[in-house]
């Protein structure tokens, strides 16, 4: 495949997980892609939450076997990373421009004009998935659909601008702290996985924490910043014609914002499901709860798995699907019914 170089250009290729890494120069500076599989495919676009990249945010899900059989077969996965949150990352010096939210959904054009990538289906988690709403409501040509995981559409309320503004504080001034990294832990999981006095946190969760000691604390705040200023989207949503896939664990913070984003979407191109017992990153948390809702929103685009399995091979698509096949006992015991916004 031919890159374009109009307007960015590869600075360094490196291996990251059986990825290759491309170090993108865009007019916000430098931004980390990672990509796997053929890029002859289809391209599947990711975008983590707030002080993550894909190692944590999406290898949850990605690195599951009926995952990969059913994504990496469809679809090239490009990886990308907020400014400053891929692996390594030097911190940006702070008289360097600070990106708006806008500046961000900007940049992913960019990255897709230097892969030569025309319309894309797009994951995003919370903060990453406000990033590729954003997105697709001003290069609608170029996105072919949305998964989006406890995502936010609204301007942040004074409570979350609050917490944000405490959090971006913590970081400014004491680094990747340990009231910080709480802060985070509690928007990314459930209490069940982060445990308590008599329970210890579990695998997930220490892994996560680990991960962000790694973090560049400046890095984080400006992303953060950029969130906490950003415009409410709620307006534009029923203009918004790509089908749309969203899930939430009904712990997460932001379960009313997924309900609010699900209630503006237009019906005919929309579901919505709620995961039990899960907090916001699904992804990591309760990764197989995703499979089966994305497998029949795949059925849509003529996407399948390469090899048989227990779910039907009709040509089905999600304005089509039975009621019955996405019951709690077709998707998992612990998965709720799932509320759907489609005309059945």
């Amino acid at each position: 495949m031919e890159f374009s170089s109009d307007s960015v250009s590869i600075d360094m290729e490196t291996i990251s997980l059986g990825g290759k890494e491309y170090l993108v120069k865009t007019r916000l500076g430098t931004v980390s892609v990672v990509v796997f599989g053929d890029q002859d495919k289809p391209a599947l676009v990711t975008y983590p939450d707030l002080a993550l990249n894909h190692i944590f945010c999406f290898q949850g899900l990605f690195f599951s076997p009926e995952a990969s059989s059913l994504l990496l077969h469809n679809f090239c996965i490009y990886h990308i990373s907020p400014p400053g949150h891929e692996l390594g990352a030097a911190p940006i010096v702070s008289d360097d421009f600070s990106p708006s939210v806008d500046d961000l959904a900007d940049q992913i054009v960019e990255v897709l004009n230097f892969f030569g990538l025309g319309a894309v289906m797009c994951m995003g988690v919370t903060a990453g998935a406000y990033i590729l709403t954003l997105f697709a409501m001003k290069y609608r040509q170029r996105v072919l659909g949305l998964i989006l995981v406890s995502p936010l559409c609204r301007a942040p309320s004074w409570t979350e601008w609050l917490l944000n503004k405490v959090m971006s504080n913590f970081l400014y001034f004491y680094g990747m702290c340990g009231m910080a990294k709480e802060l985070l832990l509690k928007r990314y999981f459930s209490k069940e996985v982060r445990g308590s006095v008599l329970v210890p946190e579990s695998d997930i969760v220490q892994a996560c924490r680990r991960l962000l000691d790694e973090r560049q604390s400046i890095n984080v705040c400006r992303f953060l910043d950029a969130m906490n200023e950003r415009p409410d989207l709620s307006e534009g949503l029923r203009k918004l014609y790509c089908r749309s896939l969203i899930f939430v664990g009904e712990n997460s913070p932001f379960h009313s914002e997924a309900l609010h984003m699900t209630s503006k979407l237009d019906r005919r191109y929309s579901a919505l499901v709620e995961v039990q017992a899960c907090g916001s990153m699904v992804t990591e948390e309760q990764p197989h709860a995703m499979l089966i809702p994305i497998e029949y929103f795949l059925m849509g685009y003529g996407l399948y798995r390469p090899t048989l399995s227990i779910s039907p091979r009709s040509p089905l698509s999600p304005s089509c699907i039975s009621p019955e096949l996405l019951s709690p006992e077709s998707m998992g015991w612990k998965l709720k019914p799932i509320r759907t916004r489609i005309s059945l």
